[in-house]
């Protein structure tokens, strides 16, 4: 009987080569992430602008700013109360600031059912 010293990698590379296949036929999928359709034209249509974010902002001291303008917290449950739970909101903490004061405003935000928060940080 004859001894095998080498692999017959030739199978190995036709699986490998299916396998790329469908790796990028795969990606192309995720990679469009959408269906691509046409709507159709209307006369009234109207453009919708997307919607400003609330800019909520702590300093180091735990002075509220609304939009950077100064607000007692009283201001902001009575402004958070005007809200629709659909409107984005940016949070932005100093570092330096008490923790107990970010925990108040996100409690505000989530008694009101304001979900769509981003907290803004700094690249280190």
């Amino acid at each position: 009987m004859k001894r095998m010293d080498t692999i017959n990698v030739i199978p190995f590379i036709d699986i490998m080569l299916v396998l790329l296949a469908i790796v990028l036929a795969t990606a192309t999928f995720i990679a469009e992430g959408r269906l691509e359709i046409r709507l159709p034209a209307a006369e009234s249509a109207l453009d919708t602008p997307p919607e400003k974010p609330v800019e909520i902002a702590i300093d180091r001291d735990g002075q509220l700013f609304i939009d950077a303008e100064p607000t007692p917290r009283g201001n902001l449950e009575s402004y958070l109360d005007g809200l629709t739970p659909a409107t984005p909101i940016e949070l932005r903490v100093d570092a330096a600031a008490r923790f107990a004061a970010f925990v108040g405003v996100v409690d505000l935000l989530k008694a009101r059912g304001l979900e769509r928060v981003t907290i803004l940080t700094q690249e280190s």
